[in-house]
């Protein structure tokens, strides 16, 4: 049996709300029309889609392993229908997944969720943590977009560049290091570090500049993320480094002091990207604007 586009419809809003009931409110249908719909759904696809759980229904591993293949189908067709259509943002009803890094996060969300709530309280914007930063979450919908470090060299994945941004040291504002303005790789080096690495990796930059120096660090803790190593930093006696946007926007309030690292570091670009079936999506472009606006 054919699936149409409102029964997909339907499977997105049951999806998305685990129920008949709350899902008849999303899509403004009554109970018994949601639930015959259910009906033809499962004849359709031949899976029971929601069962119950206790006092409330779950979705089936076929129904979870699909539901972001019809998301997209979903976006693929409000893009086709509403291209070169303007939107109203108030009016807008929708959920926005942001894959996102740590640091940039607590940098840029704040700033992004105001701007989005002043004029579209509809909105919801949902921040996810980077993992493996696959382009499958952007083809497969369950990302929207994604904000961070990557060069978006698929050919079906769009990108373009946010902001750029430095390394800098941190130190605890007591710490004795916290008196130079400008420490030397020597004074570093006389101090123990906190390294954030996702993977784990206590080496990086910095370390094959201490070597071409002569000198080595002590890494006494890896931590996954920048936001964490500044925590550690300011509970502690170790020094570490972090995005200058980071440093700057949060290290008073943490206590911490900030300073340039005296060595070659790469700086950091980071990228807004987004796959390009949404390119003609005016909420997602009017929500790609919003995020670039935040930076201003």
């Amino acid at each position: 049996m054919p699936v149409d586009l409102n029964l997909l419809r339907v499977f997105d809003a049951l999806l998305r709300e685990g129920g008949v009931t709350a899902a008849a409110e999303r899509l403004n249908l009554s109970i018994p029309a949601t639930s015959r719909a259910l009906g033809r759904l499962r004849r359709a696809m031949g899976d029971p889609i929601l069962v119950r759980a206790g006092r409330g229904m779950t979705p089936t591993p076929f129904a979870l392993r699909v539901a972001p293949r019809v998301r997209s189908l979903l976006d693929e067709a409000s893009a086709l229908v509403n291209d070169d259509r303007g939107i109203t943002p108030a009016e807008l009803d929708r959920t926005f997944t942001i894959r996102i890094n740590d640091g940039v996060a607590a940098t840029l969300a704040a700033a992004v969720v105001e701007a989005t709530a002043a004029v579209a309280p509809g909105v919801v914007l949902r921040f996810v943590p980077e993992g493996g930063e696959s382009a499958e979450a952007l083809r497969d919908g369950t990302v929207d977009l994604d904000i961070g470090v990557g060069d978006g060299t698929a050919p079906d994945i769009r990108s373009a560049p946010l902001y750029r941004d430095r390394v800098v040291g941190i130190v605890r504002a007591d710490s004795p290091l916290g008196r130079h303005r400008r420490p030397t790789l020597a004074q570093l080096c006389q101090h123990p570090h906190v390294s954030a690495s996702r993977r784990g990796r206590a080496r990086g930059p910095l370390d094959d500049a201490l070597t071409a120096a002569g000198l080595r660090r002590h890494v006494a803790a890896v931590v996954p993320t920048s936001a964490l190593a500044a925590l550690l930093v300011a509970s502690s006696h170790y020094v570490g480094l972090a995005p200058q946007r980071l440093a700057e926007q949060h290290g008073r309030a943490l206590g911490l002091r900030w300073f340039p690292v005296p060595a070659p570091l790469p700086e950091v670009e980071v990228r807004l990207s987004w796959h390009a079936r949404l390119d003609a999506d005016p909420a997602q472009r009017w929500l790609r604007e919003t995020v670039r606006e935040a930076l201003r």
